[in-house]
């Protein structure tokens, strides 16, 4: 008797552990039971997961590059200007190898000329420097709304797959032929939405880290043009 509940007991773990085994899914058996067109789905996504990446980290480093500058750089330029020695302002400004130095430059190069065609060269040469902060920024907008549309797509065509192997059934419908289709409508909906808000919170701090360099740019140009209003 006792080997008889032993026997049985043995039984009843394997059968515990088979169910426990088939509720185990990997993320790649989801992908790959997903059928052809979640594959395809999936596969766009990572894509755009990696340009959006791409993007973020590229223009990351080079708006913190340009958020470098020296606390003394004005006052230096302030001292070379009012001494008149403009090239050596010039060569400072070269050497900082930042937007708002290059705004500067580009205001000391003008310097005898009536001070609203200053203002112009200015404000011409910032619309470039923010043109360059923000390359390829808007791509990352694109993919934050454009990825979750993607996924919603796969789940259309998921529940497409799923309503046509009921119809295909002929009253008999069988969950494992429903799957296919289940499986398509779910993981590329989460992919979707995963790489869309990947997306968006990588824009929106790149917009936060531009408006701080531009600000920046506008208060030391504000500053270089008080500086040539200051009575000699």
């Amino acid at each position: 008797m006792l080997l008889t509940i032993q026997q049985g007991a043995d039984t009843a773990l394997e059968n515990v552990e088979g169910i426990s085994e088939e509720k185990t899914l990997s993320i790649y058996d989801l992908i790959m039971d997903g059928g052809l067109g979640g594959q395809i789905i999936i596969l766009i996504l990572v894509i755009l997961l990696v340009v959006a990446l791409y993007i973020y980290f590229e223009r990351f480093l080079a708006i913190k590059a340009a958020s470098r500058t020296d606390k003394n750089f004005m006052n230096q330029i302030k001292d070379h200007v009012s001494n008149g020695k403009l090239e050596a302002a010039k060569i400072l400004c070269i050497q900082a190898k930042s937007p708002a130095a290059r705004l500067i430059e580009k205001g000391i190069s003008r310097i005898g000329k009536p001070l609203e065609d200053i203002n112009t060269a200015i404000e011409n040469a910032g619309k470039l420097e923010i043109y360059k902060l923000e390359r390829n920024v808007s791509v990352l907008a694109t993919i934050a709304g454009a990825a979750p549309m993607i996924g919603f797509l796969g789940t259309v065509i998921g529940m497409i797959v799923a309503i046509h192997e009921i119809a295909n059934s002929g009253g008999q419908i069988d969950i494992k032929m429903l799957s296919d289709g289940l499986y398509t409508a779910m993981t590329t909906t989460v992919a979707g939405l995963i790489v869309g808000i990947i997306a968006y919170i990588a824009y929106n701090h790149l917009v936060v880290r531009t408006n701080k360099v531009v600000y920046e740019m506008e208060a030391k140009s504000v500053e270089f043009l008080d500086l040539l209003n200051e009575p000699a």
